[in-house]
């Protein structure tokens, strides 16, 4: 007997605001992802490190020559460690962005190729994990090439890094989860300077990757103090001078409910873009 194709009534319809609804099929997405960028993948890296570098060493070298030392919890730290372990971590948060903001927008809106996924037996929410590990991947990939080139110049030799990266690892992904929301909110590109410009820039500075936090009112230190980025600079910049970071469950949670709370809504918001 041939299967009805009545469709469901609208009360029947799932909620987006439901729980993740994930199989194993994320992963032909991923490696779909994986194999398109193995074309572009030198020119990729180039891109993605060559910023954090001419950011390293026009301000690492050039300031720190002026600046010598900054105070960070009491101990007198090399200004170019002090900005090598926050602009990796900036460079985490870009590089996850960028993929997880125009190359998913692309894939999603402007080709299509989200729509030709789902044509297979492949869910949304599968779609959108994907495109999250994917993005988390892509930071994992610029944070371990700019990584190497910060030990071929001997800034930190800490064995402690390999921690810091793990912790990078995961603030992509978080990163990612934050991103793909206004992702699933966005008309066309231009929505996405918004997003760089009212909220990575000004996060970019309150973080601490560039100054002591210590050198703002009391007021910003404590918005400060619950910025993702901020938490991740906590985490890792103490690693690099081969220290454990202070309070590290507190850092950890923060993130966590971050990714938590921002990966339900960007899948919830994806949902509710695709059933419009």
């Amino acid at each position: 007997m041939a299967e009805s194709t009545a469709t469901l009534p609208a009360s029947a319809t799932p909620s987006p605001w439901g729980p993740p609804r994930v199989t194993r099929r994320w992963w032909p997405v991923f490696m779909r992802n994986l194999l398109v960028w193995k074309k572009l993948a030198v020119p990729s890296l180039i891109g993605n490190i060559a910023e954090p570098l001419i950011w390293l060493v026009a301000f690492g070298y050039g300031m720190g020559a002026l600046v010598g030392q900054v105070q960070f919890q009491g101990q007198a730290v090399p200004y170019i460690v002090f900005l090598a372990s926050g602009s990796i971590c900036m460079s985490a948060m870009n590089a996850a962005s960028f993929e997880a903001l125009y190359s998913a927008f692309s894939r999603m809106h402007v080709q299509r190729t989200w729509d030709g996924i789902m044509n297979a037996p492949v869910r949304l929410d599968d779609v959108v994990l994907a495109e999250l590990l994917w993005a988390g991947f892509k930071s994992v990939f610029t944070v371990t090439a700019i990584l190497c080139v910060m030990l071929a110049l001997g800034i930190s030799h800490s064995p402690k890094l390999i921690t810091a990266w793990f912790i990078l690892a995961g603030a992509g992904v978080m990163f990612s989860c934050i991103a793909l929301i206004f992702n699933a909110l966005a008309k066309g590109y231009d929505f996405f300077t918004y997003y760089f410009t009212l909220v990575l820039t000004p996060m970019m500075f309150l973080s601490g990757v560039f100054f002591p936090l210590d050198q703002l009112p009391g007021a910003v230190r404590a918005i400060s103090a619950w910025l993702p980025l901020t938490n991740v600079v906590d985490l890792v910049r103490p690693l690099f001078l081969d220290r454990w970071p202070d309070a590290p469950l507190r850092h950890a949670l923060v993130l966590l409910a971050y990714a938590g709370g921002c990966g339900w809504l960007a899948l919830a918001l994806t949902r509710r873009r695709f059933s419009a």
